[in-house]
Formats: structure tokens, C-alpha cells, sequence
């Protein structure tokens, strides 16, 4: 079974330690099992890629990693928060934040 985590695809997200510490990005992708996000624009590592194809030149390609999601916050309403979940008026599990109380859609 795999891990329900408080960051989903299209969050807004805070980088809480690292490198990138303080930048904000768009959560592009999550892998569950390793417990990462890949977030737009950061965490840039250059991948040496070896020509194919789809791609005949190779060389050079410059991409983002993935950063583990214990160093990313969640941006509501432009403040980072912690995430709660509980259920609203109809009944269905609905994400919320810490800080201000508001869901988050």
C-alpha cells in the first residue's frame, strides 16, 4: 500500500531546507515509493544523454530531481502551512491548513 502524503500534483510548495531553501515552485510529479516531489524549476541537475532517435545530437540535458517531500511545505493563500485533513459539510475528506483553517482545493 502506498503512503498517503500532504502534497499532491499542481501544489504550490515552499522548500523548507537545502539548497534551494525559501524557493517556491509548482509540484510536477511524485514518486510514493521514494517519497519525492519534482518541483518546476528547482533542484536542476545536468544529465549527460547519449545520442538516440529522438534525440540524435545528445549531449548536455538539463533537468530537475526529485526533493524529498519532508522538506517541502505546502503555500496557501501565499503563507506555507502544514496540512490537516478532516471532513466538511458533505461528508468528504477535504485538506486544510494549520495556519488558517481554510481548505485547500
Amino acid at each position: 500500500m502506498q503512503k498517503k502524503l500532504h502534497i499532491k500534483v499542481g501544489d504550490t510548495v515552499k522548500v523548507l531546507s537545502g539548497e534551494y531553501r525559501g524557493k517556491q515552485g509548482k509540484v510536477l510529479v511524485i514518486d510514493r515509493n521514494k517519497e519525492r516531489a519534482t518541483v518546476e524549476g528547482l533542484n536542476i541537475v545536468k544529465k549527460h544523454v547519449k545520442p538516440s532517435a529522438s534525440n540524435p545530437q545528445g549531449g548536455i540535458v538539463e533537468k530537475e530531481a526529485g526533493l524529498h517531500i519532508s522538506n517541502l511545505a505546502v503555500v496557501a493563500n501565499g503563507v506555507a502551512t502544514r496540512i490537516g485533513r478532516r471532513k466538511n459539510d458533505a461528508g468528504k475528506l477535504v485538506r486544510y491548513s494549520k495556519k488558517s483553517g481554510q481548505e485547500i482545493k
